[in-house]
């Protein structure tokens, strides 16, 4: 004959529900507890450290005992809705694991996880301005919980290294946005620009010429500076610190003093620039030591004379270089001379190369003629403009 029967919490109702607690063999899931033990009456339960996966809807259950001695409803309650919330972790925003160059379109990454339910909203944006992204992707993690990942692509520009993007993470459990920001100065590389300067630029002999070398506009600081005589490393005594600029940027200075004796006439003076491990970007200047003719007499002399190169409007240009020769030295081309060309209408000084000229007072246009020697033959040729 029919009996009493235990009394059980069900998740769910139908073929798919799930004991959560008999009253015969005590909780069947080990997170739950009675919150009156022992009691006839009160079958109240606790659940401890709640997951997301334990929302749904729970009855509690009254059963009897048929002939056979199985269970058999008798009474069921209307139901307890529970609804597990979780809320994300604060959004972490990852970029490119090194330096990238201006122009280059880089990605970045906005991540956060543990959330339910799985609705998520997220925006992102550029110094304050909204910024298209890609579609954010939802994954479900092993705890039924969820994470989420947004990318958006930033064209690096010179005048980013202020700059930051970030990521806005809006929830259900959140009173407020979550955000995550990524400064563009940690990827950011600009590469510098090299001049270098000689003065005073008309140069006599034995005279202390000094080069500057001035690196500008640079990120980051990151540099280190040589100078090349001909291609041999020089000493430098004066290397500035890099000193930054109003946009973020850096720049640097550093001088060389060179002795202009006769010896050193043509020499190629080369400032060196190491940025941030990168390939070395060099900027030159050829040393020309001038003296004044006393005469055109002395200027018809073969051209031995170093002739200053005057107001005349001309141009001359020497080449092939391998062909250009100081009389009594070296190719040019071996003294890392390529070629040699005046603008018109420039002071300029003008050596080792042998030059007449002619600028007559009346007129402002001269004759300037310019000599080659040929290695091979070592005859001499001579090209002119006017």
């Amino acid at each position: 004959m029919a009996g009493p029967g235990p009394v059980k919490w069900l998740k769910g109702w139908g073929s798919e529900n799930k004991t959560i607690y008999d009253q015969r063999t005590h909780s069947s899931l080990p997170r739950a507890m009675r919150a009156v033990d022992g009691s006839d009456t009160d079958f109240t339960i606790h659940i401890r450290n709640v997951q997301p996966e334990d929302t749904g809807t729970y009855y509690c259950v009254k059963f009897t005992k048929n002939y056979r001695g199985e269970d058999v409803l008798f009474q069921r309650g209307s139901g307890t809705e529970v609804s597990v919330q979780a809320k994300p972790s604060p959004p972490i925003v990852s970029g490119p694991e090194q330096r990238e160059r201006l122009g280059e379109s880089v990605p970045f990454t906005c991540t956060t996880g543990g959330f339910f339910p799985k609705e998520i909203g997220v925006k992102w944006f550029k110094n304050g301005n909204p910024m298209t992204a890609l579609q954010p992707q939802v994954t479900e993690w092993w705890d039924k919980t969820y994470n989420m990942s947004s990318t958006v692509r930033v064209t690096l520009q010179k005048d980013d290294v202020p700059s930051q993007v970030t990521c806005v993470v809006q929830h259900s459990t959140l009173p407020a946005p979550l955000r995550g920001s990524f400064q563009l100065s940690r990827v950011l590389r600009v590469p510098p620009i090299v001049e270098v300067r000689a003065e005073p630029s008309s140069v006599e002999v034995n005279t202390t010429v000094t080069f500057t070398c001035l690196v500008k506009e640079f990120y980051p600081p990151n540099m280190s500076i040589s100078w090349l005589e001909n291609g041999k490393e020089m000493k430098v005594k004066n290397v500035s610190r890099p000193s930054e600029l109003s946009r973020g940027l850096f720049q640097l200075r550093s001088q060389v003093e060179v002795q202009a004796t006769e010896e050193k006439n043509g020499s190629l003076i080369t400032c060196e620039v190491v940025h941030d491990g990168q390939a070395p970007v060099n900027s030159s200047v050829v040393l020309w030591i001038t003296s004044v003719a006393h005469g055109e007499s002395q200027m018809d002399k073969g051209g031995s004379e170093l002739l200053a190169w005057g107001a005349c409007q001309g141009s001359c240009v020497v080449s092939p270089p391998e062909e250009a020769a100081v009389p009594g030295k070296a190719p040019l081309a071996r003294r890392g001379v390529g070629y040699l060309c005046l603008s018109p209408g420039h002071s300029h000084p003008l050596s080792p190369l042998q030059v007449r000229t002619f600028c007559p007072a009346s007129s402002s246009c001269g004759l300037v003629s310019c000599w080659r020697r040929r290695s091979s033959v070592g005859s001499s040729s001579s090209s002119s403009s006017a």
